[in-house]
């Protein structure tokens, strides 16, 4: 990747982090900086550079009055990226280079607001030649998702994300859980409660060849990517219907292992990267 993508991606913490050093979000503590909050006795804030004379001579009581503001401060943003053997599937897309082309959207918005932006990859242990701490530098972050692109998968298995989830320590952080979630349910739930005290994004990377450009009638040769081998199958519309009703209900018990846990709604994002649609989802959610 030569450089940030054009399409910034805009989001919002759900809870109000703390912190002293200026950021771009709203903020849990009150300070002489930032966006007007209220007002207060002076005895609450005694800052005299703050007297609000309007409101001190307004108060019966002859009481001083301080305007108090809403700090704005930063957070963490990270990337946790499966790199289990099914995300080297290609079909209409890369799924790898979807991954790291959602990356490189996430680090420059993140850094271009103060943000810091970290990256953890993983398959069946934690990869650290794919592994960032969170930085406000903007150039490291996107050197280390151009490197993601690239990477190999050969490794069944993505236990490495529920170890990468545990080492997330200290204060929450926003987390995007990028995968095809093609694991057991079981080792999902694992993920998902390692994660509860953060703000978890599941953003689930698919395909439409994978189910939407399958044909009526056919054969067709499908390869588990796992391990499991080849196989000649014949395509019919009833085949084809189970396979795409399968395909629903794995994104609906996703979602609810989700809502479980305290994550967000699943974004799903198809073929493209596709920054408005997962700053609407963002916004909304």
């Amino acid at each position: 990747m030569n450089g940030p993508p054009s399409a910034e991606i805009v989001y919002r913490p759900r809870w109000r982090p703390r912190g002293s050093r200026p950021g771009a979000h709203r903020g849990r503590d009150a300070g002489g900086l930032g966006t007007f909050r209220d007002q207060v006795p002076f005895l609450s804030l005694p800052d005299a550079r703050r007297i609000d004379l309007r409101a001190t001579l307004r108060d019966p009581f002859e009481g001083v009055h301080v305007r108090r503001f809403e700090t704005r401060v930063p957070v963490e943003i990270y990337a946790l990226v499966d790199l289990s053997a099914s995300m080297r599937y290609r079909g209409v897309a890369d799924r790898i280079a979807l991954a790291a082309e959602l990356c490189a959207g996430l680090a420059a918005s993140a850094t271009r607001i103060g943000d810091g932006f970290g990256l953890i990859a993983a398959d069946r242990a934690i990869r650290a030649d794919l592994t960032l701490p969170a930085t406000r530098h903007r150039s490291a972050a996107l050197t280390l998702a151009g490197r993601l692109a690239a990477a190999s998968c050969p490794a069944g298995g993505a236990e490495g994300m529920v170890e990468g989830a545990h080492s997330l320590l200290g204060r929450p952080k926003m987390v995007f859980v990028i995968s095809d979630f093609r694991w057991p349910a079981e080792l999902i739930r694992r993920l998902f409660s390692a994660l509860a005290l953060h703000d978890t994004v599941p953003v689930l990377l698919a395909d439409s060849a994978e189910d939407e450009d399958l044909p009526d009638w056919g054969l067709a040769e499908l390869e588990d990517l796992e391990g499991a081998g080849r196989r000649l199958v014949f395509l019919r519309p009833a085949l084809r219907r189970r396979w795409i009703a399968r395909e629903q209900e794995r994104r609906e018990a996703l979602a609810a292992m989700a809502a479980a846990s305290g994550a967000r709604r699943p974004f799903t994002l198809v073929d493209r990267f596709d920054a408005q649609a997962l700053s609407r989802h963002l916004l909304t959610d």
